[in-house]
């Protein structure tokens, strides 16, 4: 947590952490003029925002250097976000048709 603060320049004006109590007692310790907000969805926002990161780190595991997943997140990214279509609000239909059209795209890219 020193270091984490360190490398900020100031204080924060509030603290969001999960419900761990040791942050509690460091919290007092280092920064007893910050208010502290402990709670289980508060940070969601932030852990969500890491969702991606998380994402490559669990395919960085089966590589053997940062050279060789480097190389294939490259091409890989470009290629998932091509068929990563949101499916939250959108009819049956609809997402076939865009999965298809991703398909043609692909089968394009894929001849040349």
């Amino acid at each position: 947590m020193r270091k984490l603060l360190k490398g900020q320049g100031r204080a924060p004006q509030v603290m969001i952490t999960d419900k761990l109590r040791s942050y509690d007692a460091t919290k007092r310790e280092m920064m007893p003029g910050v208010e502290h907000r402990s709670h289980k969805g508060l940070n969601n926002r932030a852990e969500s925002s890491h969702q991606p990161i998380l994402r490559r780190e669990r395919i960085m595991e089966r590589f053997k250097s940062r050279r060789h997943l480097q190389r294939f997140v490259s091409i890989h990214d470009p290629i998932a976000s091509l068929f990563h279509i949101p499916r939250h609000d959108i009819s049956s239909s609809h997402h076939r048709q865009l999965r298809a059209a991703a398909m043609n795209i692909w089968k394009q890219i894929a001849q040349a």
